[in-house]
């Protein structure tokens, strides 16, 4: 048994009551691996701001990842100086994904 499942934890839920919703959270999370590649691609070539692209795929990530908020949490407490730019995204992402 994997140490998520023991603490009743799932890596990413995609439980929804509707079609659409699971396709929006598939979305979200194929976003937010996507920065999170762009990321890593950028800590190696110039031209991407890698640490940057990284921040915003644990942004979106966090929304459907216990997990994720606790990594965030730990680096929120060992770099303080990164979590303004952390928080100004959580900030911008429920406005981006609301539901009309």
């Amino acid at each position: 048994m994997s140490l998520t499942m023991a603490r009743g934890l799932t890596p990413f839920s995609l439980e929804s009551s509707s079609p659409l919703d699971t396709i929006k959270k598939v979305g979200l999370l194929i976003l937010g691996w996507l920065f999170i590649f762009l990321g890593i691609l950028g800590l190696f070539l110039p031209i991407l701001q890698g640490v940057l692209f990284i921040l915003i795929g644990l942004v979106i990530l966090s929304s459907r990842s216990e997990i994720i908020k606790r990594f965030l949490k730990h680096l929120e407490e060992r770099y303080p100086q990164h979590h303004e730019r952390v928080e100004k995204w959580r900030e911008k992402m429920p406005r981006w994904f609301k539901k009309d």
